[in-house]
């Protein structure tokens, strides 16, 4: 059984872990996060995070976010993250992360929801689709990952 929560204070070690486990190059254009660094900082508060539990063991989180601090962008929210266990990816967990994200962002007024993804990251592509995205954009070699030029596909998903 999945069941999502907000995050709390105690999950950030747990949190710092499963994102530890999740970077690679493939999933994210800046560089891991080095050992012992803080999950939750400035911006990066636990509400702003949905918690997946499975079997009672967080299991993943979203990350929710306003974009632009400013009043003709207040409508718009952002999914700045999104990480599944190792371990337990495979189960939907990533789904219903991104539904009860769109749920909370319906809840707090949002009008839109976005998102940026790497392009050759097609897992994530093909679960932000399932649950209702579309690509809005493409930064055509936004980024140099690896020494490969990296595009960044921009999504979205209507929430009127």
């Amino acid at each position: 059984m999945i069941t999502i929560r907000l995050a709390r204070p105690e999950d950030e070690a747990v949190l710092a872990r499963i994102d530890a486990r999740t970077w690679t190059s493939a999933v994210s254009p800046a560089p891991p996060p080095g050992p012992g660094t803080p999950f939750f900082g400035e911006g990066a508060r636990p509400g702003n995070f949905l918690v997946a539990e499975h079997e009672g063991e967080v299991a993943g989180y979203v990350r929710l976010s306003t974009g632009f601090d400013i009043p003709a962008h207040r409508h718009v929210l952002v999914i700045g993250g999104l990480a599944v266990d190792p371990d337990r990816q495979r189960l939907g967990i990533g789904r219903q992360l991104v539904d009860a994200a769109v749920a909370v962002a319906r809840q707090r007024g949002a009008r839109k929801l976005t998102l940026r993804v790497l392009g050759h990251n097609t897992g994530a592509r093909r679960v932000y689709e399932r649950c209702g995205f579309v690509t809005e954009g493409v930064l055509r070699g936004e980024f140099r990952i690896d020494r490969h030029d990296v595009d960044d596909v921009l999504m979205a998903r209507s929430l009127a």
